[in-house]
Order: C-alpha cells, then structure tokens, then sequence
C-alpha cells in the first residue's frame, strides 16, 4: 500500500501543478522542485537530530533490558497483550517497551517515546516471519502510537498563549476528548481487521481502570490554569525522564550490569537504526513537498467548502481544515497552519479553535509510517495505513463535533 500511496502523491501534485501552470501560474513547476530540494535537506536536518536522540536513548535502554527492568513490564502486561497480540509470546520484552513507549506519549516526551517505540518495533519484528511484510502486532501498536493520545497537550496552550489567548487552556478538554475517541477509534479499527475480542475479562480488566483513572486526572487538570499546568507539565516531564534514567542506571548496579559497556552496546544499535532511516525519510517526506508545493490541499480545501456550503450546512469549520489536512504528512506544516489560523482569524475564533483541538488530537501519520515501518525494512503496511488514517479521520470529525458542543 505504501507504494501505491506513495506514487499517488506525485501523481495528484502533477495533476494539480497541471491545472496551476494552466491557469496561468508558471512558476509552479519551480515551487515544486525547490520543495523536493528542501525536503531532502529536511529529511538530513531530521535525520542529525535522531541520531543524537536514537543514540542516548538506545544506551540507556540496553542498560535496563540487561537490568530485567523490560521483562518484568513484559510480565505485569503479559495477559493483555496475549489477547492484544496474540503472536507475541508472554513476558516478550517487546512488550515491555510498548508499554514505555504509551506512557511516554501519553506525557507528551516525545524525545523519549520515539526511541523506545523505535526498540518495540524492532523486537516485534523479531517475532515476524515476513522481513517486509508488517505483522499484526507491529500494526496494532503503530496505529495506536498514530492516535496521538497525550495527557498534557502543554504545546497548544503555549501557542494560543503566544498568540494572545484570554484563556489558553480553553481547548483542553476539547482535545482531550478528541484524541480519545481518535484512539478508541485506531484501536476498534484494528480490532475488527484483526478479529481480536476486547470484550475479553482480562481486557476489561486492564482498560476499565486504566479508563478511570484517566478521567480523574482529566478532572484534576481541568481545574488548574495554565500556569499551573505549565509547571506540572514541565516537572512530570523532566522529573519522569531523568528518573528513568536513574532508576535504569541504579538497578543496573545493584544487579550487576556493566552499565558503561552496556550503554554504548546500545548507542551503538541506536547509531545503525538512525542511519537505516534516511531513505524512508527522504522518499516520504519528498513526496509530501510535491503535493503541498502543487496546491493539491488548497484545491482540495476549496472542493470541502463548496460541497459544504451546496449541503446549506454551517461552513464555519472548513477554515480550520488547513491544519487537519498537512496534519497527517508534516508536524511543522501543521503548526504553521494552526497559528496562520489563529492570525487571520483571531485566536479565540471558532475556526482557531478547532484547529487547536486538531492539532492536540491528530498525528503525523505518514512520518510515523516512515520511521517506525522504515527502521525494521517494513514494505508493505498492509491495514496499518487505512486503520491509522481512519483514527486520524475520526480525530478531526469528533474535534468538529466537540468545538461545536463547547463554543458552537
């Protein structure tokens, strides 16, 4: 699927640099090599911070999985994950970097989740018989990681704050309940291409208080402003990480480990995944540059508003589309989105708003797609695109939905 999706965005930037050049704009043919110029030095750029990142955290975690440390989250998850990922043996220590890699993001450290989930695909693809053919379990967690479920979306207050918000952290439940109902949505998909039963005891009996307990601190953050949210975003973050670092370090000790050698055994593994990713990279990322710099979204854009406006519908939301349609190919091209929105609009628009909720509910689905699948040499994705882009889709239509309940 990745080979027909990935042609596809050459072939729909052509068709729309076509009907650009023909209009009456010569200089499209330029914008679109120029973008797969700095595409490819993007792709570097990226490419010169992961391994700096990739390689501390590869170290740090060779020194836990040495310390026992993965296999014994491997054990506490072993029942749910043997109805989740069946084809995953008990105590596997894939498992036991998916669950860091969950409860990174969910902390919004995306410095730490990327390296670690980076270690649970490969240990995954460990387990898979196809060297390019993506397993089951290696699309379960991938969509879930595509969901973009995040605890502490701190970002988003920051720019509305930038921007000049009353109250930034107005969205906050907005997002909230968006990118839940994007990753129940991820999670059912596969479920149903994959025939697993989450109405399984033993499932319920994992997700039910997980469930809870995540509303209660909804409940608690909901109640502090933003200045307070900063602060205990910044401290559960920095706390978090740098504890993980000591707790991995100090078990390593007291069990023995030679923590020196094993974090350069490490650092080296973190140096040669960094290095397998570029192609992908570049080839994805590419791609991406040629469908922007085309126009192929304003075209589209304008095709949204014009079915919207036929149908007598409110065609309010359809200036906040910007940012969901870039969302799902470039992180940074949604976050210009989002504050060129907030601008043009005003920040505490109807339109900045949802946009806002957007951007704190959806991911970067086609980069996820890339770096994760591209590290272990994954070809063909098979539902994990579909499943991954329908969790995206559901994302922005319960952030539409949400905006209209609270600011509507």
């Amino acid at each position: 699927m990745l080979n027909g999706l990935w042609l596809c965005f050459f072939l729909v930037g052509t068709i729309a640099g076509l009907a650009r050049w023909l209009g009456g704009d010569p200089g499209v043919w330029a914008a679109i090599v120029e973008s797969l110029f700095s595409m490819a030095k993007l792709s570097v750029d990226v490419m010169i911070l992961l391994f700096g990142t990739l390689t501390l955290w590869l170290g740090f975690l060779k020194i836990a999985e040495k310390a026992g440390l993965i296999d014994l989250l491997a054990r506490l998850l072993g029942p749910l994950f043997a109805r989740l990922m069946p084809e995953v043996p008990r105590g596997h220590t894939a498992l036991g970097f998916i669950t860091m890699n969950f409860a990174a993001n969910g902390l919004g450290l995306d410095n730490a989740a990327t390296p670690i989930g980076l270690k649970a695909m490969r240990a995954l693809q460990e387990l898979n018989p196809s060297s390019t053919v993506a397993s089951n379990a290696q699309i379960l967690f991938l969509v879930l990681n595509a969901s973009s479920l995040t605890l502490l979306p701190v970002t988003i207050f920051m720019y509305r704050a930038q921007q000049g918000a009353e109250d930034p952290t107005l969205v906050f439940l907005p997002i909230l309940l968006a990118t839940s109902c994007s990753t129940l949505i991820g999670l059912l998909s596969v479920a149903v291409m994959q025939r697993l039963r989450l109405w399984d005891p033993v499932v319920l009996a994992y997700l039910i208080p997980g469930a809870l307990l995540l509303g209660a601190f909804m409940a608690l953050l909901s109640s502090l402003s933003v200045t307070a949210l900063g602060a205990l975003s910044s401290l559960l973050g920095n706390l978090t990480l740098f504890g993980l670092i000591m707790v991995f370090l100090l078990v390593g000790a007291v069990r023995k480990v030679p923590v020196y050698e094993a974090f350069v055994e490490g650092a080296k593994e973190g140096f040669d995944v960094a290095k397998s990713l570029l192609p992908y990279l570049v080839a994805m990322l590419c791609a991406v540059g040629v469908l922007r710099a085309s126009g192929a979204l304003e075209i589209a854009l304008d095709g949204i508003r014009w079915v919207v406006l036929s149908l007598g519908l409110d065609g309010r939301f359809v200036d906040a589309l910007p940012t969901a349609l870039v969302k799902p190919f470039s992180g940074s091209a949604a976050r210009a989105m989002l504050i060129e929105t907030m601008q043009a609009q005003g920040v505490d628009s109807f339109p900045a708003l949802i946009a806002a909720t957007v951007q704190g509910s959806t991911e970067t689905t086609f980069y996820v797609l890339a770096v994760y699948f591209g590290a272990v040499g994954i070809q063909r994705a098979r539902h994990a695109v579909g499943c991954a882009l329908l969790a995206d889709l559901c994302g922005v239509i319960a952030s539409i939905f949400v905006c209209y309940w609270f600011f509507g």
